[in-house]
């Protein structure tokens, strides 16, 4: 019999190597199109930042012109009350700009022990705020994080509370499992569902928030999005008791400490 029939006829047999190559080449993919994606990212973030800086320094240079052309009827402290009023806009831009990039440069360092209720405690005691804010602390609710930012994330979601409230708004904080639990909560319109996750990209400013301040700059919901990311947490926004808005932040418990175990 001729040992060569049927020799093509047979299942050729799978090398091992076909596989680790064909997840090499899946690998590679994956990474190119994540790059891509990062990079449009980028590209519209510059694009929306560009446009936001834009606005105050088109107002700024249109008010001097009209100033330059009309001096005679140019009202100079009507004008140099616009003129910093733009001004302040493009710093304010500009300063959160600066925060986000310092927060993509790595995680946060020189951690420390954080009691959220009496972070929240000085926070409040320092703002004057046109509701007053009610507390729900539970204590003993301690994290590992940059104080600082904690705090900057408490600020913003403050502000977005007090811009949209009718005459609530609270502070809540406990634990949650291995988690603490922090709540910002208001009586205000609420976010619509379909807005609960677009509210924390960058630049976002709903019509509600738009009417309300004029002065926002889009990000301060994003920079505290960003902020707990960064400190291997989740932020969250759903609908309150009251039928506005409860922001959600949880993050990690810090371990209890040595003299507390002794």
């Amino acid at each position: 019999m001729n040992p060569l029939i049927g020799l093509y006829d047979c299942e050729v047999p799978h090398l091992p190597c076909e596989d680790a190559l064909a997840r090499t080449i899946q690998t590679a993919t994956d990474t190119v199109r994540e790059l891509e994606r990062e990079l449009q990212q980028k590209r519209q973030f510059a694009s929306d930042a560009s446009h936001e800086l834009r606005t105050p320094l088109t107002g700024l240079r249109t008010e001097l012109e009209e100033a330059r052309l009309h001096p005679g009827l140019t009202d100079l402290d009507e004008l140099v009350r616009r003129a910093l009023g733009n001004v302040d806009r493009m710093e304010a831009i500009i300063t959160d700009l600066l925060f986000l990039a310092r927060l993509e440069a790595g995680p946060p360092d020189q951690l420390q022990r954080v009691d959220l209720a009496a972070l929240v405690r000085d926070e409040v005691a320092r703002r004057t705020d046109r509701i007053a804010v009610r507390l729900r602390l539970e204590p003993g609710v301690t994290i590992n994080a940059v104080a600082a930012q904690i705090s900057r994330v408490l600020t913003n979601l403050l502000n977005n509370a007090q811009r949209h409230a009718d005459r609530t708004v609270q502070i809540q904080v406990s634990r949650d499992g291995d988690c603490a639990q922090l709540a910002v909560v208001d009586d205000g319109d609420g976010v619509a569902e379909a807005d609960r996750e677009r509210i924390f990209q960058r630049f976002t400013r709903l019509e509600a928030a738009r009417s309300r301040d004029h002065q926002g700059t889009g990000l301060g919901l994003a920079i505290a999005y960003d902020i707990v990311r960064a400190h291997f947490g989740t932020l969250r926004v759903g609908e309150s008791a009251h039928g506005g808005a409860r922001f959600v932040l949880r993050l990690p418990l810090a371990e209890p400490s040595s003299s507390a175990v002794a």
